[in-house]
């Protein structure tokens, strides 16, 4: 029987080889299981010993079954941490990623079974990993695992930190959208993440822009339930909020994405009905209403809803088209309301973040000081160059004032400034 020399880089992995030689031959008798032991760790030695780490991994793993079906979890975690710490010794990227391959493999076939502990292993066998686009697939076995083994949301907090993956991975845009795709179905399901699933989903139309016909056409129920998503939230108007911060504007009618749906034949009122939303007022919505109602009953929109977000959207496109003031008298009759109940839809507009205004009830109008655009497209960037361009101008003018006034001073001797 080989001596095994235990040092301190050889003793966690031949003790997890002799742990899994045990755990194969514990039925076979001291006769049996004595020599098959040995004769296991001699070769997981022999393995070490040459810095044959594929062949090492792939004789621990060989009995890996047994390990996850019988050992606790603690000892589960250990034995495939000492396995995955060998993919950092690898002699090459292939040799590692083909290693962490193989081991992930093994830990995503019975995902129900502690899958809380497999997930650890694999967040472990991901930052052991070097290659970046070998993280992105422990990533996406990541996504798998957690949705098969009903665990979705110990990995949620992981997505904070998506766009600086996506950086990292160095993927291509077919990467992307299964990535942003996992992302939003998993944060669908999660409570108290509609705008951040929303989020997501909007990255995941985004990298269709430039594609052709046949790719675009993959995205279409997407397309569709971003727009549907979109008129049922009511909170969601042209842009959307993660925590504190606006983040993406809800232009949705020129990507490309979406824009296929205009001519669609299945899903060209759902088109239509998004361009009410951004760009249309009440007046329009109900005329789509009354034309066709069974395409908001086909999505699950309910009308009341849609009209009370419509009377919101309708005030934002007011304000936006005005002088800077609207009148009671238009309001009324666009939000199709009553004289009383026009401040109340005012204020609703601002606590929604919709509008800055004042009321004038002496003069029945109301002053806008800013609101939302509907959308953002060349019109509403120009508005905004101009604006840059006024802000670099009297920038400058205060900087030419300050300057002047520096050399006026510089000219008053010492002893006669104040």
């Amino acid at each position: 029987m080989t001596t095994l020399l235990e040092t301190s880089e050889e003793e966690p992995t031949m003790a997890v080889a002799r742990t899994i030689a045990e755990l194969a031959w514990s039925q076979g008798g001291p006769d049996i299981a004595g020599p098959a032991v040995a004769q296991y760790c001699n070769e997981a030695q022999v393995y070490l010993f040459d810095r044959r780490y594929p062949d090492l991994v792939n004789l621990l793993l060989t009995s890996a079954d047994l390990v996850l079906a019988n050992a606790s979890e603690k000892d589960m975690e250990c034995i495939f941490t000492v396995i995955s710490n060998l993919v950092s010794k690898a002699q090459s990227p292939d040799d590692a990623l083909a290693m962490a391959d193989q081991i992930a493999n093994k830990l995503t076939v019975q995902p129900v079974d502690k899958p809380v502990s497999r997930l650890k292993i694999l967040f472990h066998l991901y930052n052991v990993l070097e290659n970046p686009y070998g993280r992105f697939l422990i990533f996406k076995r990541v996504l798998k695992l957690a949705v098969a083994g009903k665990v979705t949301e110990l990995i949620v907090p992981t997505f904070k930190r998506m766009d600086t993956f996506i950086h990292e991975w160095n993927i291509s845009k077919s990467d992307k959208r299964d990535v942003f795709l996992s992302a939003t179905n998993i944060l669908k399901e999660q409570k108290g993440y509609v705008k951040d699933s929303y989020t997501f989903l909007f990255k995941y139309l985004q990298t269709f822009a430039g594609e052709d016909k046949s790719t675009l056409s993959e995205a279409k129920e997407e397309a569709v339930r971003a727009i549907i998503e979109f008129v049922k939230s009511p909170d969601m108007f042209q842009k959307h909020r993660s925590g504190d911060q606006s983040v993406y504007l809800c232009d949705l009618l020129d990507m490309p994405a979406v824009k296929q749906l205009e001519k669609d034949t299945k899903y060209a009122p759902v088109y239509r009905l998004l361009e009410i939303f951004l760009t249309g007022r009440l007046s329009n919505y109900l005329d789509f209403h009354g034309a066709d109602s069974n395409t908001l009953k086909t999505y699950g929109l309910v009308h009341e809803e849609c009209v009370t977000k419509m009377r919101l959207m309708s005030l934002v496109g007011l304000a936006t088209a005005g002088s800077g003031e609207v009148s009671y008298a238009v309001i009324r009759d666009t939000l199709k309301v009553a004289d009383d109940e026009v401040e109340y839809w005012v204020v609703r507009a601002i606590a929604a973040k919709l509008l800055e205004a004042k009321m004038d009830q002496l003069r029945q109008v109301v002053i806008i000081g800013r609101c939302t655009e509907r959308v953002f497209g060349p019109a509403q960037w120009q508005e905004l160059r101009r604006g840059l361009a006024g802000w670099k101008e009297n920038i400058s003018n205060v900087s030419r004032i300050i300057a002047h006034a520096k050399l006026s001073q510089g000219g008053i001797p010492q002893g006669l400034q104040a």
